[in-house]
């Protein structure tokens, strides 16, 4: 049965604990975790751990970098790569999530010139990830990114070719589709779920589901009846974790959101898998 989880990031205002507890109260079946701004102390990473396993919450995927850029700053991408998948294995997560982030070039020279690397470099990063264990996974990204469009994310999966590597779909972030900025615009020759998400999914090994409008008791900018029957028919049954851009679009509190949310996507889900 699909599992339902949310991601939880450290910041200014919100603590990890705080996170947990929601999922915990929301009844949610995992969290994942944004590794940028986390405490790395090994004693940190057990106690999050451990809170996770007395809740009754798996740690889904965790956030890492990008692993495409300058030749110059190569070295710090993938020391801090290792360093990500240290943590990830730490803090036993089924998977790291991966970018492809970087400024799309205007010629072929300039593209080709980055991609021979980043193939390198993903592959460099997946065999150091499966000597700890560790499952990675490319997520698609429409906001500078080579990793924005179905072509480029089947081409970057079939060049690296390593059996921990595979692919973390984000519902709403793609080349032209209303998740990509400006939010809530698209473009018209653009389908999200014929286009991108169908030739995607049978390669996906987790799913991020955005939602953006929600007020309503369902999500408005995203049809996840049908990215669920999608889904279906590739025979997926991992986790979908909710990831909130909510802006200032939605008429309730954000905590009300996340309850809506929830339920809407349970109610999605055993529509399409009764």
């Amino acid at each position: 049965m699909i599992r339902l989880g949310m991601m939880a990031r450290e910041t200014a205002t919100t603590t990890i604990d705080s996170v947990l507890a929601e999922a915990r109260a929301l009844q949610l079946d995992a969290v994942d975790l944004h590794l940028s701004g986390i405490n790395r102390d090994l004693g940190y990473l057990r106690h999050v751990r451990t809170t996770c396993l007395r809740s009754g919450l798996a740690i889904g995927y965790t956030g890492g970098g990008s692993f495409v850029g300058p030749a110059e700053e190569r070295a710090k991408r993938m020391a801090q790569g290792r360093a990500d998948i240290d943590a990830t294995a730490s803090l036993g997560a089924q998977v790291i999530r991966l970018f492809a982030r970087y400024k799309w070039p205007e010629t072929v020279e300039a593209q080709e010139a980055l991609w021979g690397p980043m193939i390198e470099s993903f592959q460099e990063i997946a065999d150091y990830a499966a000597e700890q264990g560790v499952q990675v996974a490319l997520q698609n990204h429409n906001n500078g990114s080579f990793a924005m469009n179905a072509k480029q994310v089947l081409r970057i999966l079939d060049e690296v070719g390593r059996d921990n590597f595979s692919f973390l779909l984000d519902t709403g972030q793609w080349e032209g589709a209303i998740g990509s900025p400006p939010r809530g615009g698209w473009d018209e020759n653009v389908d999200l779920y014929r286009d991108y998400i169908e030739p995607t999914a049978p390669h996906a090994t987790y799913v991020r589901a955005k939602i953006y409008k929600i007020d309503a008791g369902r999500e408005e900018w995203l049809d996840y009846p049908r990215i669920l029957q999608i889904l279906r028919g590739v025979d997926f049954n991992g986790t979908i974790g909710l990831v909130f851009e909510l802006g200032e679009r939605n008429g309730c509190s954000e905590e009300e959101c996340r309850r809506l949310a929830v339920a809407h996507l349970r109610g999605v889900i055993a529509d399409a898998y009764k």
